[in-house]
């Protein structure tokens, strides 16, 4: 298959674009500064997420569309930049004609108890700005009906500190985190990766949100 993976150098697009290239697709691999491939089946491509007929152009021809885009963390202008970003991403897949779109949100939308995680007293400050983007973000593309979307909130715990590697196993859920026996909500980001490319190659999931922990 023919995938392009936006937001391809950053932590969980690194994974993303290996996971797709070790299991023999076409990757490209778009991202905001050009990047040299000694990989055969991999081309790094430098384009602006917000300029969304360049960025169509470069998607024409793909089988599917995964969007780990993020402005970063450390942004002050996350809200607005996540915001502004997804909206013209997923513009850009529909002005280019591709179908699927797989687009990386957080955590913090997933419900406990009825209550969103994000609204919680004890949620991280410092992330908060991007979870409440990515919470928004998430009711928007709830209402594209043109696009076989799917939203993916990773697990609570899902960063470059965890240190299982790729494993190959995950379960998954939907609306609600997935907790282990020991109560955590765990998953590397290599296994977001195994996730995803198990979802392009073997479709579940459409116009809908999922996500997946050990």
């Amino acid at each position: 298959m023919k995938i392009a993976i936006i937001g391809a150098t950053g932590f969980l697009g690194t994974s993303l674009t290996q996971e797709f290239t070790n299991r023999k697709h076409e990757v490209t691999a778009i991202s905001r500064s050009e990047k040299d491939s000694d990989i055969e089946n991999l081309k790094y491509v430098a384009v602006d997420v917000n300029d969304i007929e360049a960025l169509a152009s470069v998607l024409k021809g793909q089988d599917a569309v995964v969007s780990a885009y993020n402005p970063g963390w450390t942004n002050p202008n996350i809200y607005a930049d996540f915001l502004v970003g997804a909206k013209a991403i997923q513009e850009a897949v529909k002005l280019s004609s591709v179908k699927r779109l797989i687009t990386v949100g957080g955590a913090g939308s997933l419900f406990i108890d009825g209550k969103q995680l994000v609204d919680g007293p004890d949620f991280p400050a410092d992330i908060k700005p991007g979870a409440v983007a990515a919470r928004e973000y998430l009711d928007i593309i709830k209402e594209e009906k043109e696009l076989d979307w799917a939203f993916f909130s990773p697990a609570i715990e899902m960063h470059p500190g965890i240190t299982t590697g790729r494993t190959g196993k995950y379960r998954l859920g939907t609306e609600s985190p997935v907790f282990n026996e020991e109560g955590r909500s765990i998953l590397s980001g290599e296994d977001v990766a195994v996730v995803l490319a198990d979802e392009v190659e073997n479709p579940k999931h459409h116009q809908v949100r999922f996500t997946a922990a050990y």
